[in-house]
């Protein structure tokens, strides 16, 4: 009868060591990944901490199979040229505002003026929302596969000298600003009194340091305290446009992943966004007083001044946004906002 229990007993651990092999084996034959993520800010920014959460979370969630590397302050080019990178898949996945080089629609999110307040942008930027739905679809034609966002701030311009009658719209600064390459932004400059000079968002800080521009609009209080502080002297909360990032993957690369670990990534992608709509109002608020503090002098508007500059700027914008990428998409997306 001993016997027997011992042959039994070898039998059970035989099994066992044959499951931990055909585990093991199976875990060896899982593929393996090594991606780049880009974003366009500085080591130890709100966006750099939240995507190196992400990036540990997928790693951990993934046994490790999932390995990637962070570029920060866009050291693999501007972000518009990643955005073509990712495309064809040179460049993995990128968390970033959208170049609108290929397609003249995404002109669209950056619209000036589309959202108010804060309450406002979170409709406007609901997975239910039409202006989210379009934007995927047509960031899916380039070969770029969506899968969450990061709301950022509302807009305003910094500069290195301070402007005449900054609350007027009708007045001519006669102050040369830099906007991103993107439509919406020139006509918002020029609609609020500025000179208008298209440059790259990775050549800003040079062009203001040079004096090619005496400032920028196309960012916000974060991304001008992260970037500009040492050079800006004043920043003006216009609230031009909600800035809202993309956080998206190469459409190959996330068609060849399994069930398993494209849920991973969008499980780790969906809490992230749902996070920071939590801190994002509150995040922008502290980094207007971080200016302050710095020595940048905040210019404060009122109602009836805000009102006047989006006005001027909607009748400025919008109809030529309209024409440019379509009637009928820009009212299909600005519906939801109406």
């Amino acid at each position: 009868m001993k016997r027997q229990t011992g042959v039994w007993g070898i039998l059970a651990l035989c099994g066992l060591a044959w499951l931990a092999l055909v585990f093991a084996s199976a875990e060896a034959a899982a593929p393996q990944y090594k991606w780049k993520m880009a974003h366009i800010r500085p080591t130890g920014t709100a966006i750099d901490k939240d995507v190196r959460a992400f990036v540990e979370r997928i790693a951990k969630e993934s046994g490790g199979r999932i390995a990637i590397e962070i570029f920060p302050a866009s050291q693999l080019g501007d972000y518009t040229v990643v955005q073509e990178r990712v495309s064809l898949g040179a460049v993995e996945i990128q968390i970033a505002p959208l170049g609108t080089t290929v397609d003249k629609r995404l002109n669209l999110p950056n619209a000036p003026y589309l959202a108010k307040d804060w309450k406002d942008a979170r409709v406007l930027f609901s997975r239910e929302s039409q202006m989210r739905k379009k934007t995927v679809e047509l960031l899916q034609k380039q070969g770029l596969q969506p899968i969450s966002g990061w709301p950022v701030y509302f807009g305003g311009i910094v500069l290195t000298k301070e402007p005449p009658s900054p609350g007027d719209p009708d007045v001519p600064k006669n102050i040369k600003i830099r906007v991103p390459p993107i439509k919406s932004f020139e006509l918002t400059a020029q609609a609020l009194g500025y000179l208008a000079t298209p440059i790259p968002w990775a050549d800003t800080f040079t062009s203001m340091q040079s004096g090619i521009v005496n400032g920028a609009i196309g960012a916000g209080a974060e991304g001008y305290f992260a970037n500009f502080r040492d050079i800006a002297k004043y920043y003006l909360p216009v609230n031009d446009h909600f800035e809202y990032w993309f956080l998206y993957l190469n459409s190959d690369l996330w068609g060849k992943l399994s069930d398993a670990d494209r849920k991973i990534l969008q499980t780790a992608a969906d809490d992230m966004e749902k996070q920071r709509w939590t801190v994002a109002e509150q995040d922008e608020q502290a980094n207007e007083k971080r200016l302050s503090d710095a020595g940048i002098k905040v210019i404060k508007f009122t109602e009836p001044e805000l009102q006047k500059m989006a006005e001027r700027s909607r009748k400025a914008a919008w109809p030529i946004i309209r024409r440019d990428i379509g009637a009928e998409f820009f009212d299909q997306v600005t519906a939801d906002i109406k």
